[in-house]
């Protein structure tokens, strides 16, 4: 499997902070990988520097072969607010990241109209976001980040904001999607099961300075259910995650 996004001995300071330490991983072409660790070991800031967003200290971020300098355009972010423009339609919200990259909205409708139906929100193509609940409002903002079909999606915690059940529906929801897509996924999340449950890899991060702790390959047949969760393997993988994350003194 090729490689999508390399992570190369990236280190970041803040003032005289260091906030993450020599980290390195792969992400492969078409995986989906999580990113867990305690709060405020760097896992938000380090997907700012994969998007280009902030830049690192040292080390290096390469993105198919070309090195991340900058804000990359073949790049979909989700974050924990879906940031849904208020006085848009749902499908017109969809659309708009169509219509900021100077494409024309009508030649990607067909596309917004197909997520939306894999997402569970067909028939809300004309509510506006105070019509729709919270999970609603991030699965379009989900399925904004995967209209233009970008090399990779990152993800920052977006279900953070959301109730434990609803959390849950969510996590089958992107899946679906995922799986319709199959774009490289850099997801970031507290959620153990939820990291789980939807990656092929699993990284670990230590307290700040955040380090590269273990490196878990998720090795679960897909499409993975509710009955996943009680898989002995499923088990077994979140146990080893929890030791990585609370080996040591943690706020986890």
């Amino acid at each position: 499997m090729s490689t999508s996004l390399v992570i190369d001995n990236l280190s970041k300071t803040f003032g005289s902070t260091l906030a993450i330490d020599q980290a390195s991983f792969s992400v492969p072409e078409n995986s989906f990988v999580s990113i867990v660790g305690p709060s405020g070991c760097g896992k938000s800031t380090l997907l700012r520097i994969a998007a280009g967003l902030v830049r690192a200290s040292s080390g290096r971020i390469k993105l198919r072969g070309q090195e991340v300098t900058g804000p990359i355009r073949d790049v979909g972010m989700v974050f924990q607010s879906p940031v849904l423009l208020p006085w848009r339609t749902t499908l017109g919200n969809i659309l708009f990241v169509a219509e900021m990259g100077g494409l024309r909205a009508a030649d990607y409708e067909g596309r917004a109209r197909e997520l939306m139906a894999l997402a569970g929100l067909s028939g809300f193509e004309d509510s506006r976001p105070f019509e729709l609940s919270g999970g609603m409002q991030q699965r379009a903002a989900i399925c904004r980040a995967m209209l233009l079909k970008p090399s990779l999606i990152l993800m920052d915690e977006p279900f953070g904001a959301l109730d434990v059940i609803t959390r849950e529906r969510m996590g089958f929801a992107l899946q679906t999607l995922w799986e319709e897509s199959r774009n490289t996924v850099l997801f970031v999340t507290h959620s153990i099961t939820e990291a789980v449950l939807l990656s092929d890899i699993v990284v670990v991060m230590s307290p700040r300075p955040g380090r590269i702790r273990d490196i878990v390959e998720i090795d679960l047949p897909r499409s993975r259910t509710t009955a996943t969760l009680r898989d002995p393997r499923f088990v077994a993988f979140a146990a080893r995650v929890r030791e990585g994350i609370e080996a040591g003194e943690t706020e986890y």
